[in-house]
Order: structure tokens, then sequence, then C-alpha cells
């Protein structure tokens, strides 16, 4: 029984890629990644391992979905630090937040419910670091601080089912079906 690695996400326009791109070269220096220009995306329901046969059920739940179009800004830079329940201040996520999401996700996680738990307390944020390590941390989250993020807009237009393919490079995401949202 064949599984693969699936979640629900929204896609960011080229624009605001760019635009977050201007952001991530303002980092301060880290070891760890850049998430790559076309990994870009807002996860609003990770699914994890799903078989073949329950994408089925998946793809057509979500397709039942009626939402209409919605703009979403960029708003504010912030982070996650699960050093504290990791060693050696690994894995420090920096993300931009994305407004008037909650509304769809909240959709999402109807249509799956009895398949998915639903999320406990949804977060609209776009990762767009993952850091292994800093020299000194306490700088690096004040440098983080300072970066002023203009905000950036796009129209949401459609929601994805995705794949992610972890290999040694990073993830390949694949688009598994897209669902375009009403006038």
């Amino acid at each position: 029984q064949k599984k693969m690695r699936v979640f629900v996400a929204v896609g960011i326009s080229q624009k605001a890629k760019d635009e977050i791109r201007k952001i991530q070269e303002q980092l301060p220096k880290f070891d760890g990644k850049l998430t790559e220009k076309e990994n870009l995306h807002l996860t609003l329901k990770f699914l994890g391992e799903v078989s073949n046969e329950n994408i089925e059920e998946v793809k057509k739940r979500l397709g039942e979905i009626r939402f209409n179009k919605f703009e979403t800004e960029i708003n504010h830079l912030g982070f996650f630090d699960n050093s504290k329940s990791e060693p050696y201040n690994r894995k420090l996520i920096v993300w931009l937040h994305l407004t008037n999401c909650e509304e769809l996700q909240s959709k999402i996680d109807g249509a799956l419910s009895g398949l998915f738990d639903v999320e406990k307390r949804f977060m609209s944020h776009l990762t767009i670091a993952r850091v292994k390590n800093v020299e000194n941390k306490k700088e690096f989250l004040d440098k983080l601080e300072k970066i002023k993020i203009n905000k950036i807009k796009f129209d949401v237009k459609d929601f994805k089912l995705k794949k992610s393919i972890l290999t040694p490079e990073g993830p390949i995401h694949e688009n598994l079906e897209i669902y375009p949202l009403e006038q």
C-alpha cells in the first residue's frame, strides 16, 4: 500500500515571491537554509503520509468546498523557537504571517473532519528559513526584529493539494490537484 506525504496549501504570487526573496536576503547570517523560491507556500493543513485510496477521498471532499477568492497580505515576520525541546539551538523557523487565511483553513478542516484531526491552533505562517544554528541567538533575533516588511498583498485564487517528495537536496513539491476559488 503506497503512501505519499501530502498537504493542502495556498500558492504565493510571483510578485510576492520576489518580495519575499528580498526579505530572505536581509536575514542575518545563519547555518541552515532558505526556503527555495519555488517552494514558498502557506500550508493550510499538513496531512502527512496518506494512502493512495484515501487520497481519492481527500480530493473528492476538497472538491466540494465552495469559497470565494480573497486578498491576503504579508504583514509581519516572526519565528518559532523549538530549541528548548531540541539540543544545540537547532530548529529556529523564520516565517511571514499571512492575513485572512483562517476561514479557508477552517473550511478545509471541516471538509476533512473524520479523516484528519482538526488543527488545534492554526497559525497562518509561510516558512522562509530553517535555522540549524546561529553563533549568537540573541543578536540574530534582534536583527530579525529590525527587518522592515513592505506589506505585500496578493489575491488567493485557488488552493492546492500537494505532495512532497523528500530528497537530499530538499523537498520537491508537486500539485496533485488545484481547486479554484469562486469569484
